[in-house]
């Protein structure tokens, strides 16, 4: 059973900083290409950043460049979202996403995050 789980989301005050984590299952981690999207109130949902499967060659959406890294460690089947510097607009829930090709794909269930004024 294919399972992502994300959590480290919450409450958090301009300038402040959290670390999302996604622990998954039920597929071989290390061969998946991850990323991190988010989906604010009313608006679609965009990626924030990527890792590849080899190399972890990272990405980043313009708005986060500089303030988020996104990192992964395979012995534990996890992706990292370390998020700095947060700002108003970075509040939305945060989903974790896997993929391989075209054909295989999974989301995670999300976890909030607010960042208060």
């Amino acid at each position: 059973q294919v399972q992502l789980v994300e959590s480290g989301g919450g409450l958090v005050q301009v300038g402040g900083s959290l670390r999302l984590s996604c622990v998954v299952s039920g597929f071989t981690f290390s061969t998946y290409a991850m990323s991190w999207y988010r989906q604010a109130p009313g608006k679609e949902r965009e990626l924030v950043a990527g890792i590849t499967s080899i190399g972890g060659v990272t990405n980043y959406a313009d708005s986060v460049k500089g303030r988020f890294t996104i990192s992964r460690d395979n012995a534990k089947n996890t992706v990292y979202l370390q998020m700095n510097s947060l700002k108003p607009e970075d509040t939305a829930v945060y989903y974790c996403y896997a993929r391989r090709g075209s054909r295989n794909t999974y989301w995670g269930q999300g976890t909030q995050v607010t960042v208060s004024s």
